[in-house]
């Protein structure tokens, strides 16, 4: 070692640009690979092709993480091969997608070189890139429409924007916080929906966890610590589950693979937030999964319900748990039997039992169709994906005019869980889970559901709101007179049903706007007064309509008649003394003036990239507390910039601020919390037990003696032993909060704390 120069290492070492031209090579070695070893035609001098085009347009561009810009390209044609299951076509507009986007190309220099569909694609990935949501509402509607409008001329458009998606959550961290918030927003409010839709379950499973991971990265560590320390406990119990269970399938002489299937980090965090459980109450964690070779493939259905019974002989079946998802595929083409089974250990475990075209499906979604469609022509696998398509198109054709509410809209036909229901002719008509009488009716027809009155499930008169289950045969009942009510769209469920109410009602609302214009001109005129801009004002405001439009609707639909109330009031004839101040928005000085606050407007140089700083003085003066979640101090939150230009915090978890990140992702700011304890924020929790003499009393010590936290309204309601008390109390931080909640567990008789 005495002789050792690094100079004899430098030299013999490879350049930095030669290392990278190595790395390029091979990740298309292994592409190349994981294409060879798939069933579909060997067109290797076309990827090939592509490949050195799209390496040559990306040439000296490089990625936020510093690599070369082609192993993103690369990165996404091995997730289309190898993880979706797509072929040739689909790997090279892979390879392409951002070619005409991102450098001087055109789709006609593509379609010159690769052909008229190649090119189709590029140009569907092309108009929907650079995430499908813009800086405001209507490029945003505009944007997600032409995203849909290509997906229905050729699937292959998101399935590739999806794997697009995929490798960009999973290279997220270089990317500004604000930024990671957007594009987890995004992609938990549509691509992972999206996904779970096309029957992509482990791209969905994945698009999740990656958000949770930045969203909630604290959170996404606890559980991933508590998975890993619970990990010999499950490997024990799976082990002890499945050996009499192998030993039966080995007797019957099947081909199979039993895999354990571990609750997914997102999904555990879901269930903790849904249902106000500890990681330690969910007992579901683990699943075992049954994958077969089939000796028929016509007949793996019968095969099995074979296993099923065959481990029906070894534990206890949950009679209430069968979930037959073999006779009844979901819309998204997923098939297996699931069934829940009693183990030595006296836990349920649920098992899927799967034939290896059934996993295939699970796992690629609708390209493994087209795989198995020669081998199994009974699978009708296109005829679901286009009703999607058509259900997609129908709400294209009468799109919302707020683009917030198309995409929610949209969101709501990507449902995950489906019921099936039978007309009076048997009939069956899939829905999502939780769908309502008046869904069905309008999934029949707009005019049977516009027309709806009630409707008879199982020969029974129920209301037009009533929720359906799987299994229910339903015959709706009509009525001329009958017509769209807005209160409708509190029952509606499907998109189909939400998109003509809301259509019905706009044509309904024209025609009453119309005649109340007609209304008010006619009543101005008979009373010697002229109808202008600050007459109609004063009436919008005596009748607390924020719009004129509203106020015409209002006397079309006779909920204002006009009359000498409102002449008064024009003439100013009223004995008010002018308006009250309902709300104030200021503080008062000493001299007992109010003194206005004006919050902070953000300008064209704010710095979008920096990070919120939560004082107790910026709360006041700068930035305002959101009323829909009442973020408080430990709350994991973001910042919004509003049309004001004024910022708002919301909690990440809130409804609202998952609707904003996806949509409006653009004005999501990081934020954190650097408070001391000066402030008292309100909060209220959620109190459930067993209803014993004295327990309030014990409660209430907890919190104000012991805690010394500060309660401003109580509401305790007791039915059949059981109790539920709501509080609302003042803390200053999360920390507190949280102490409260495990203090109060501790409490004999009590079954559940949670904050709401």
């Amino acid at each position: 070692m005495d002789d050792y120069d690094p100079k004899d290492v430098v030299d013999k070492t490879l350049s930095h640009e030669d290392v990278e031209d190595q790395m390029v090579e091979g990740a298309f070695q292994q592409l190349l690979q994981s294409y060879l070893a798939s069933p579909h035609r060997k067109k290797v001098d076309i990827i090939t092709k592509a490949f050195n085009f799209a390496k040559h347009a990306h040439k000296g561009v490089r990625r936020l993480s510093g690599e070369p810009y082609i192993m993103h390209p690369l990165a996404v044609a091995q997730i289309v091969c190898s993880e979706i299951g797509l072929g040739s076509t689909s790997i090279c507009c892979a390879l392409l997608h951002d070619v005409v986007e991102d450098t001087d190309y055109t789709v006609e220099d593509i379609e010159n070189m690769f052909g008229a569909k190649i090119a189709q694609i590029v140009d569907g990935l092309t108009k929907i890139s650079g995430g499908i949501f813009g800086d405001n509402a209507s490029a945003q509607a505009e944007n997600f429409k032409k995203l849909l409008l290509t997906m229905s001329e050729d699937i292959r458009v998101i399935l590739i924007k999806i794997a697009d998606r995929l490798h960009n959550m999973r290279t997220l961290g270089s990317q500004a916080k604000n930024k990671q918030y957007k594009i987890a927003g995004e992609t938990l409010y549509i691509y992972a929906p999206l996904a779970n839709r096309l029957g992509l379950n482990s791209v969905k499973t994945e698009l999740e966890d990656l958000s949770f991971r930045y969203e909630y990265p604290a959170e996404y560590d606890a559980i991933e610590q508590k998975l890993a320390s619970t990990e010999a406990e499950r490997n024990t119990v799976f082990s002890e589950f499945t050996a009499p269970i192998r030993e039966s399938l080995d007797a019957q002489g099947y081909r199979y693979e039993i895999k354990a299937r571990v609750k997914t980090p997102y999904s555990i965090w879901k269930k903790m937030q849904t249902k106000h459980v500890t990681f330690e109450e969910i007992y579901d964690i683990l699943a075992v999964r049954i994958i077969f070779d089939p000796t028929n493939p016509l007949e793996e259905r019968d095969e099995c319900f074979d296993i099923y019974v065959m481990m029906s002989k070894i534990y206890k079946a949950h009679p209430e748990r069968l979930r037959d998802w073999v006779s009844y595929p979901k819309a998204n083409g997923y098939q297996a039997l699931h069934v829940t089974l009693m183990s030595k250990q006296g836990e349920w475990i649920e098992v899927q039992i799967r034939s290896r075209r059934m996993d295939d499906i699970a796992e690629k979604g609708f390209a493994a169709h087209w795989k198995y469609k020669e081998t199994t022509p009974q699978l009708d696998s296109e005829s679901e994906l286009n009703k999607w398509l058509n259900t997609i198109k129908e709400i294209l054709d009468d799109p919302q005019p707020d683009a917030m509410d198309f995409l929610d809209t949209i969101k709501l036909n990507l449902f995950a869980s489906e019921i099936f229901v039978f007309t009076p002719k048997g009939e069956i008509r899939t829905l999502p889970a939780g769908s309502t009488a008046l869904d069905f009716a309008f999934s029949i027809h707009t005019v049977v559901g516009s027309h709806c009155i009630g409707a008879k499930v199982n020969h029974k008169l129920v209301s037009i709101s009533h929720k359906l289950k799987s299994g229910d045969q339903v015959e709706i009942l009509t009525s001329k007179q009958q017509r769209v009510e807005r209160s409708w769209l509190n029952i509606a469920t499907t998109a189909k049903a939400t998109t003509k109410i809301v259509a019905i009602l706009r044509k309904q609302d024209r025609e009453a706007r119309k005649l109340g214009e007609d209304l008010l001109t006619d009543f101005l005129k008979k009373h010697d007064m002229v109808r202008n801009t600050a007459t109609i004002d004063k009436l919008c405001r005596l009748h607390h309509m924020e719009r004129p439009e509203m106020l015409f609707t209002a006397i079309g639909d006779k909920h204002i008649k006009l009359g000498d109330a409102d002449l008064d009031y024009l003439r100013e004839k009223t004995n008010s003394g002018g308006w009250k101040r309902l709300f104030s928005f200021g503080r008062k000085s000493k001299n007992g003036k109010e003194k206005k606050i004006e919050k902070f407007v953000v300008d064209k140089n704010f710095d979008r990239k920096k990070v919120l700083q939560l004082t107790e003085s910026t709360i006041q003066t700068k930035y305002t507390l959101s009323e829909c979640c009442k973020p408080i101090p430990g709350d994991p939150v973001m910042g919004f910039i509003d049309d004001q230009n004024h910022i708002v915090i919301h909690k990440l978890q809130c409804p609202i601020a998952a609707r904003l990140k996806a949509n409006r992702g653009n004005r999501v700011l990081a934020a954190q919390w650097s408070m001391g304890r000066t402030m008292l924020f309100p909060v209220e929790i959620l109190i459930e037990g067993l209803d014993k003499m004295g327990l309030l009393n014990k409660m209430t010590q907890v919190i104000s003696e012991q805690l010394n936290v500060n309660m401003h309204k109580l509401v305790v309601e007791c039915n059949d032993g059981i109790f539920e008390c709501h509080i609302s109390l003042f803390v200053y931080d999360t920390t507190q909060v949280d102490t409260l909640i495990s203090n109060l567990r501790q409490l004999p008789d009590i079954t559940s704390v949670s904050r709401i």
